[in-house]
């Protein structure tokens, strides 16, 4: 494998500047939950489930297609980035303005009366955080990975700072949501700055260029659309059955962990840039950079399960007290929805501006999800929502990478580094054996049985795959780079 065409190096510099906010904004409900009790902490989690629901689907796609934009079109990337903005202005205004005047209703519906009042805010927050997020796209798309890495870095630090530290003083959600507001304008002044300085005179609107953005726009986010909803579907439907005190555990339990996140999302920016460049190279380029792609996030994903899988208790215990522990078993089923972040078959389809399919096969999901999930909790009561949803992702999966294969001319079979993946799947497995067997072996306190299986899993797994040819030369000596290099900077400073 040629480094050109090698997405790691890239992916790692954003992956290292989100790693540090990321864990800085893991914190945020480990700390809350010491703070509010389970009826009140299931408040926040549904106050931030509607933001991340409206987030998504309010962008319109419009911040999204500039990764479609912008690396080819440099001469007219302004006027694209402008009427992103606008688009993402209006639409953030409507959000805010809906749940002013619904708040009730939404309250209502979520079954849960504290929502009232704290809705509004909420709206405000997703229209400025919704305008905020063009800056980072811009830096990628025009591959300012250094930057964007620090960029990442900062603002996630700050936002986990300003949900933190204010509830330690007071702690009540209100004041918690008055100051995420009041980051989420500081940093889209931060925006409109940097964007002001990236393109100068070109900043403007770009009215001709309005209708061919929004055609690409508009498809992508009616699928986007359907895919929160069915994504986060199972959250509003234990919302609606149950109290908010056991919203919360199935909260914990559907734990997003941020390095999965950090992981996938930086792999697909890169993947999605570096195809659209290679796409007039030949289909062997980009077969190369999609595999490359799965292999690598495979690398680190895979193990990241096996680790969960194995100390799932005592992260539970650990993170969020044994109030919580009840929702191990979930978090066992849920962490299974990780490896399929391995595949980044939307990241391709909308490379090759294939939007209308992933209406079709996020609706063919949506509606897999909504005929089953009351039956499956009939079934497996609180699991159930899990695993329908489990369920849907992997449909999901499947047909996307058929029409992936059906673009590329390609049997579908080429699509999956399969002999690959299974030995990573493998190493992942035989790392779990010593893990368990130190785990049970002692009686130690939840926090220690962590730390050391933890260690122990990941000292194996490093070892057997550093040991068993999964890494390409370039990819070693980029992953060493990286490691060394603060400790380096550390050195350097000591010196001085």
């Amino acid at each position: 494998m040629t480094t050109s065409h090698s997405i790691l190096k890239p992916a790692l510099i954003i992956m290292a500047g989100r790693m540090f906010g990321y864990v800085a904004c893991f914190a945020i409900p480990i700390v809350l939950v010491r703070i509010f009790d389970q009826a009140t902490f299931g408040t926040y989690k549904q106050l931030f489930l509607i933001f991340g629901t409206l987030y998504g689907i309010a962008q319109l796609g419009m911040a999204e297609s500039l990764y479609y934009f912008v690396p080819e079109r440099t001469r007219r990337a302004g006027r694209y980035v402008f009427n992103a903005l606008i688009g993402l202005a209006v639409s953030g205004a409507l959000v805010a303005t809906g749940l002013w005047l619904f708040e009730e209703q939404v309250a209502a519906a979520l079954n849960n009366e504290m929502l009232v009042g704290l809705l509004p805010l909420v709206g405000i927050y997703v229209a400025l955080m919704m305008m905020a997020s063009v800056m980072e796209t811009v830096m990628t798309a025009r591959n300012r990975h250094r930057l964007a890495s620090g960029t990442y870095a900062t603002s996630d630090l700050v936002r986990a700072a300003v949900s933190i530290l204010p509830v330690l003083v007071v702690p009540q959600l209100r004041w918690l949501m008055v100051w995420a507001v009041a980051f989420a304008a500081a940093r889209f002044a931060a925006s409109i700055f940097y964007l002001v300085r990236e393109f100068g005179a070109g900043f403007k609107p770009g009215g001709v260029l309005v209708g061919r953005q929004f055609a690409y726009a508009a498809p992508f986010s009616v699928a986007i659309l359907i895919e929160l909803l069915q994504a986060n579907l199972h959250l509003y439907f234990v919302s609606y059955h149950f109290e908010p005190a056991v919203f919360a555990v199935y909260a914990v339990a559907c734990l997003q962990i941020p390095v999965v996140d950090f992981l996938s999302q930086s792999a697909n920016n890169v993947l999605m840039v570096r195809m659209r460049e290679l796409m007039s190279v030949g289909t062997d380029a980009v077969l190369q950079v999609w595999n490359d792609a799965i292999e690598k996030l495979s690398l680190l994903l895979f193990p990241l399960v096996g680790v969960l899988l194995v100390t799932a208790h005592e992260f539970i215990a650990v993170l969020f007290t044994r109030d919580y522990i009840e929702a191990a078993p979930i978090f066992m089923a849920w962490t299974l929805s990780f490896l399929l972040a391995a595949l980044p078959a939307d990241a391709a389809l909308r490379v090759y501006a294939q939007t209308r399919y992933l209406i079709a096969i996020n609706a063919v999901r949506l509606v897999l999800v909504v005929a089953l999930i009351t039956l499956f909790m009939r079934w497996f009561g609180l699991l159930g929502p899990v695993l329908v949803t489990l369920a849907g992702m992997v449909v999901f999966k499947w047909m996307a990478l058929a029409r992936i294969a059906s673009l590329l001319k390609l049997p579908a079979a080429a699509m999956v580094p399969w002999r690959r993946v299974g030995r990573i799947a493998l190493l992942a497995a035989v790392a779990a054996v010593p893990a368990l067997a130190v785990k049970n072996s002692f009686a130690f306190p939840a926090f220690v049985d962590l730390v050391l299986a933890g260690l122990v899993y990941g000292g194996t797994y490093s070892v057997l795959v550093f040991t068993h040819g999964q890494l390409a030369v370039a990819d070693k000596l980029a992953l060493t780079g990286i490691v060394q290099r603060p400790f380096g900077a550390l050195a350097r400073a000591w010196r001085g």
